[in-house]
Parts: C-alpha cells; sequence; structure tokens
C-alpha cells in the first residue's frame, strides 16, 4: 500500500524506480532498440570525426585556417543526423509509409532544382544546391531513401493486405518507373556514382520483394545496355570517363587521371599492420591525396591506424549489415523487409565502392563511406536509414 501520491510503495518502487524500471522493462523501446547498429554506426562516426579532423587540420586552404572547421561541423552533421534518427524511430516506418507521395515529390523537386542556377559544382559534379553560409545540399542523397520507401509501398501493398504472395507484373513496372524518373534526373547532372547506388537499391529491393526473377536478369541486361548506351551517347563527363579509363589501365596518366588513386594506394600501404600514428601519416600531412576528408577518408585510417585500424572500420560496417539483415528477416511484414533489404544494399555496395576505389579494385565514383566520411547531406541520409531499421524492429511483435 502506498501513504500519499508521492511516497515509496511497499514494493520500494518510487516514482523515479517506477520509470527506470519501466525503460528497462522487456517490451521497451529502449530494451527493443538494436544497440549493435546504433552503437555500430555511433563509433563509426566518431572514428570519421578524428580522421576528417586529421584529414584538414593543416589544409588552410579548405579550413579556412582553422584547423577544427571541418571536425566541428561533422560532429554538428552527425548529432543532426541522429536527431533526425530519433524523429524517424518516434514517427514509425508506416507513418511514413503515408507520407511517401509527399517525400517523393520533394525529393524530385529539390533534384530538378540542381538543374536550375541554383544547382552547384562540388568536386566535378554538378550535384549540389548552395544554400548560403557555407552549407550545401546534395539532393540525391534523399532520392535513395526515397526510392526504397516508394518502391517498398508499392510492391507490399497488395501482398501485406493478403491479396497476393507476390507483387504481380503490373506492380513491379509501376515501382521501376517511380525509380527511373528521379535516376533519370540525377544521371542528368550527370552523377554515375549516385545513380550506381540506385540501381544497385532497385536490385535488391526487387529481390527482397519476391518478384519474378525474370525482372532482376532483364534489369541486369537493361542496365548492361544503357551503360553502353550512356558511353556511345557522351553523355558522361570527361572526367568520368577518365576515370573509368585509369581504372582499366592504372598507369595511364599516373601524374594526370590516376593520381588520386595511386596516391590513395601509396597511402594504405605504407600504414602496415599498427598504422604511422595518428596525425603522423606522410600522404595525409603532406596533403598528397586529393579530398581526403571526403571520398578517400579510407586512406586516413589505412596509413595512420594501419590494417588493424582499417579493419576495424570494416568490422563496424559488417556489424550494421548484419543486424540490418536480421532485422529484414525478423519483421512479419514485406514492406518492412523491403526497407530494410533496400538500406542494407544501399550501405553495403557504397562501403564496398568506396573502400574498393582506395585500394584500385574498383572505379572511382565519388562516393562517401557511410557514417565515416565528411558530409552532411550524406550523414543525414544514413542516419535516417538508422532510423527506418530501428522503427522495423520495435514494430515488430515483442514475442518476436
Amino acid at each position: 500500500m502506498t501513504v500519499g501520491a508521492n511516497s515509496f510503495s511497499v514494493s520500494g518502487y518510487g516514482p523515479e524506480r517506477s520509470a527506470l524500471a519501466r525503460l528497462l522493462a522487456r517490451d521497451s523501446a529502449a530494451r527493443r532498440l538494436d544497440w549493435p547498429i546504433l552503437l555500430s554506426a555511433l563509433a563509426l562516426s566518431l572514428i570519421g570525426t578524428v580522421l576528417v579532423y586529421s584529414a584538414t587540420r593543416n589544409r588552410t586552404e579548405l579550413n579556412q585556417g582553422d584547423p577544427y572547421y571541418f571536425l566541428i561541423r561533422h560532429l554538428l552533421n552527425t548529432g543532426i543526423g541522429i536527431t533526425l534518427m530519433i524523429g524517424v524511430v518516434w514517427l514509425g516506418h508506416r507513418t511514413l509509409r503515408g507520407a511517401v507521395p509527399i517525400l517523393y515529390g520533394l525529393s524530385v523537386v529539390l533534384i530538378l532544382l540542381v538543374l536550375t542556377p541554383l544547382g552547384a559544382t562540388i568536386n566535378g559534379a554538378h550535384a549540389w544546391i548552395q544554400i548560403g553560409g557555407g552549407f550545401s545540399l546534395q539532393p540525391s542523397e534523399f532520392v535513395k531513401i526515397t526510392i526504397i520507401l516508394g518502391m517498398a509501398m508499392l510492391l507490399a501493398a497488395r501482398v501485406d493486405a493478403g491479396d497476393r504472395e507476390h507483387p504481380d507484373h503490373r506492380t513491379v513496372v509501376q515501382a521501376l518507373g517511380l525509380a527511373a524518373l528521379p535516376m533519370l534526373i540525377v544521371m542528368l547532372m550527370p552523377d554515375l556514382g549516385s545513380v550506381m547506388v540506385m540501381v544497385v537499391i532497385v536490385l535488391g529491393v526487387l529481390l527482397a520483394s519476391g518478384a519474378s526473377n525474370r525482372w532482376v536478369l532483364g534489369l541486369i541486361g537493361a542496365g548492361a545496355v544503357g551503360a553502353i548506351a550512356v558511353w556511345q551517347l557522351g553523355i558522361l563527363d570527361e572526367y568520368q570517363i577518365n576515370r573509368f579509363a585509369a581504372f582499366a589501365n592504372p598507369e595511364l596518366d599516373p601524374a594526370g587521371v590516376g593520381y588520386n588513386t595511386n596516391q590513395a594506394r601509396i597511402a594504405i600501404g605504407s600504414g602496415g599492420l599498427t598504422g604511422s600514428g595518428l596525425f603522423q601519416g606522410s600522404q595525409t600531412t603532406g596533403q598528397f591525396v586529393p579530398e581526403q576528408q571526403t571520398d578517400f577518408i579510407f586512406t586516413v585510417a589505412g596509413e595512420e591506424l594501419g590494417f588493424v585500424g582499417a579493419g576495424l572500420i570494416l568490422l563496424l560496417l559488417g556489424v550494421v549489415l548484419w543486424r540490418a539483415c536480421r532485422i529484414a528477416r525478423e519483421t512479419t511484414e514485406l514492406y518492412g523487409t523491403i526497407v530494410a533489404a533496400g538500406i542494407i544494399a544501399w550501405f553495403a555496395f557504397q562501403a564496398f565502392e568506396n573502400v574498393g576505389m582506395t585500394l584500385g579494385i574498383m572505379p572511382v565514383a565519388g562516393l562517401p563511406l557511410p557514417f565515416v566520411s565528411y558530409g552532411g547531406s550524406s550523414m543525414f541520409a544514413v542516419w535516417i536509414a538508422v532510423g527506418l531499421l530501428q522503427s522495423i524492429r520495435l514494430q515488430r511483435p515483442v514475442s518476436a
């Protein structure tokens, strides 16, 4: 029994203990979150903060004379990203399902704005919108999310309603059309790296949806034909063609188009097992690797932290992917499975491409390393994706 409203009960639980007990209860949101994903993503972002600082502290032409310029902004981007994740978890992926038409329309408008005078070219890619104050937005990062949500909404609608076991051909065509529009616009920028990621996302979504394998095989064939057509029609910019040429023949122009890759491999190779020490890398300190805080951030880890540090980054990314696969497998609705599968395809390919291009086993495509590379748009997008994964996990039955 209790004596008063603010008194302790006989069982020993006062208001504060009761709040803690609720927080730690088996069915509480805190207990049901996927903590391995959350902690791994946070660790990657914090490691990225240190690597970004190492890559930019001496680059006065970039940091405006402030060695902490990029460090502070990277932390700020991470904080905003985590806030967005919390907002997504609070809203829930099912609520966002109803807002997909609005989100899709907004993302298309944003990428169209890139093709107007508001668009800006950064690092050779005309894929940005300058919003003032030194800040810019890359809409294609958010298009990845809306493609996943939009295709999942269409492909899962009749299946989750119990009308069908698998999406029919008409639904697949509609889903592909939804993805094709923003992908074509992004291709016109041209932002080849983002298009490559989106193609992999579409394939991952179709595989997870249970659509006929003929669609997947047909898309792979269509993609090969489309790549040849893009090459022959001259849609790609010269710098993008040169990147593929340098990948095919690393010795083609080691002081020109092959410079980035060659310097990246030198940096990683010099790190050895344990690295040269944080802030002690000669390639990083000497500023030999271009765009080291963004596309080539992995070279800082390879040189200064060595195989051990670079391996830790890959291990943490592996944990994120492993837990995401578990979430996709355990959810009871097709919509959640497709969303999780799209995120897995996105993270896996983008990480492989980013690390691969620094090692010379993939062409340079201008893609950031998820959670690690500097860049607000990328950081916001990946943390929103983490929020979607957490929401899918939270809304499954407690007994699962």
